[in-house]
């Protein structure tokens, strides 16, 4: 698999995480059955996801950009579902990680 690929099937992982996060959140402590199966379904999808990116780029890399750009997008739903707005330092702070993930990315081994 090429490294286009890989990263494309990163994003469906991230797709899937930050689903499962959105949807770990209505499920309310797992008390309500449907949201629970979906956080469930997704949260496997997003593992199988990313086991699958991990045989082209090396697992550091793999994680710190799933985990970078998981908490952005999740931290977008919670702007857009649940209307959370964060402050400015949490705004820094998502600076931070997505320059730490460019950074990773770019100019980290990729072998």
């Amino acid at each position: 698999m090429g490294n286009i690929t890989a990263y494309i099937i990163l994003i469906i992982a991230v797709i899937l995480g930050t689903a499962s996060n959105s949807f770990a959140k209505s499920a309310e402590g797992f008390s309500l059955l449907i949201p629970s199966v979906i956080t469930a379904i997704t949260i496997v999808g997003c593992m199988y996801s990313l086991s699958i990116v991990m045989k082209t780029i090396p697992v550091g890399i793999t994680y710190a950009s799933f985990a970078g750009l998981c908490i952005l997008a999740t931290s977008l739903v919670g702007v857009l579902k649940f209307n959370q707005i964060p402050n400015i330092f949490t705004i820094i702070g998502l600076v931070l990680i997505i320059t730490g993930v460019l950074i990773v990315n770019i100019l980290g081994k990729n072998n």
